[in-house]
């Protein structure tokens, strides 16, 4: 993909201090830092992603997709950022480290949010609220060339505000922007809440009450161990000719996320992000992904073999479900005329998707954390400096960890993309 963007700014390390690690896996680690001496009291922290060039192993090609994803990333941020996709606030390179940085999105993710629920599932409505903004994301970077190829719960992040923002991009892969049809809408758009809207005043009120994160609540959750998610190992696979558009061969994704096609290896397309759209949908409707095996090999032969158990009252959900879960991309909702094809399911009748931004209360607001980190700013003397963490890996700092296993990440292989 070439860029012509400019760069983005030079981070200064030294000025960064860390106050807690929000994640770590083959990648990277990412850091919740603030800037110590332009922000002393941490008031506007962010996220820093950092790759440790000394731990890069070949067959990770870790550095080149580092770099991929600063270069997706700055693509997103300019001219304009969308809603529901992060942009780059800077980033660093020095001997020992690669690292940029991103907004911190303070409401956790997806999966995190799942698990706060009472059966631990959303109901239609919130699903149709989170759908409908990851969808308009993903439009947004198909129609720059760019298949996200990495979808699950615990990349899609919950902003301060509600609402949601993807990340992780090193999986991501650029292709041709197909020419889709347009497709007309019969049906008229009515608002999405139209006994919630004031005369002069666009405020759309939040759809379901969250569960109250009592104490016991709490230290439940805080109980769970988060496993890291699997995705799957790059495998030699036969080249396929394709007449029509452009495809990859790669093998890459989590486990219980991939397509048939790429399982296959008949080579893949933007439909791989509509079939995880999928999975996605099932996972928050049902708790459990719908292919999940005892173990990979029983895994993909369900991705092949298996249709989705579509339990209780078939309704326009389950329809959607269905309809993104063809096992065959080219008769997959989705595959002719992309998320405008997908928008116009009866699921999402009814959503004004210009109006998305302006909802002032979604399903789920994450309460402002500044006692919180308050109390981390005291703990660590004002932060930790991450090359200090690196240092001391062996005895690393204490930070608190990351809580939540998703049925999406129980296996522990994370090795993937080799070739774009």
């Amino acid at each position: 993909m070439e860029s012509e963007t400019a760069p983005s700014p030079e981070l200064d390390l030294d000025k960064l201090r860390a106050l807690e690690v929000l994640g770590k896996g083959a990648m990277g680690t990412v850091f919740l830092v603030h800037d110590h001496i332009a922000d002393p009291s941490a008031s506007s922290p962010f996220a820093l992603k950092v790759v440790e060039k000394s731990s890069l192993h070949s067959k990770l090609d870790a550095d080149r997709r580092a770099r991929w994803e600063i270069q997706v990333l700055t693509r997103l941020s300019h001219p304009n950022t969308h809603p529901f996709l992060p942009s780059i606030l800077g980033s660093f390179e020095s001997d020992l480290l690669l690292g940029w940085a991103v907004p911190y999105c303070s409401g956790g993710d997806l999966n995190v949010l799942r698990y706060r629920q009472a059966d631990r599932v959303f109901s239609p409505a919130v699903i149709r609220f989170y759908l409908a903004e990851i969808l308009c994301a993903l439009e947004h970077l198909h129609s720059m060339g760019i298949a996200y190829r990495d979808l699950k719960p615990e990349n899609v992040l919950i902003q301060q505000s509600g609402h949601v923002t993807l990340t992780d991009f090193d999986l991501s892969r650029n292709f041709t922007p197909k020419s889709n049809k347009t497709i007309v809408s019969s049906t008229p758009i009515e608002e999405i809440m139209p006994q919630s809207r004031r005369k002069h005043r666009r405020n759309l009120t939040r759809w379901i009450p969250v569960v109250p994160d009592n104490d016991h609540h709490h230290q439940h959750i805080k109980g769970l161990k988060k496993a890291k998610s699997a995705r799957v190992s790059p495998m030699s696979r036969r080249k396929a000719s394709f007449s029509n558009g452009e495809r990859s061969n790669s093998f890459v994704g989590t486990e219980e996320y991939v397509s048939p096609e790429v399982v296959r290896g008949d080579g893949h397309e933007f439909a791989v992000d509509w079939w995880a759209l999928g999975i996605l949908t099932y996972e928050m409707l049902y708790g459990k992904t719908p292919f999940k095996g005892k173990n990979r090999k029983e895994t993909f032969r369900n991705i092949m073999m298996k249709a989705p158990e579509l339990i209780g009252k078939q309704t326009a959900l389950t329809d959607l479900i269905r309809r993104l879960l063809h096992k065959d991309p080219t008769k997959r909702l989705g595959y002719l005329g992309g998320a405008v094809e997908i928008k116009e399911h009866e699921f999402f009748r009814g959503v004004r998707w210009d109006l998305l931004t302006e909802v002032l209360r979604p399903p789920f607001i994450q309460p402002r954390e500044d006692g919180d980190l308050t109390e981390k700013l005291t703990a660590s003397s004002g932060g930790v400096h991450i090359i200090d963490y690196f240092q001391n890996l062996r005895s690393p700092p204490t930070f608190p960890p990351s809580p939540l296993p998703s049925s999406s990440s129980n296996y522990q292989r994370t090795v993937s993309l080799t070739e774009f």
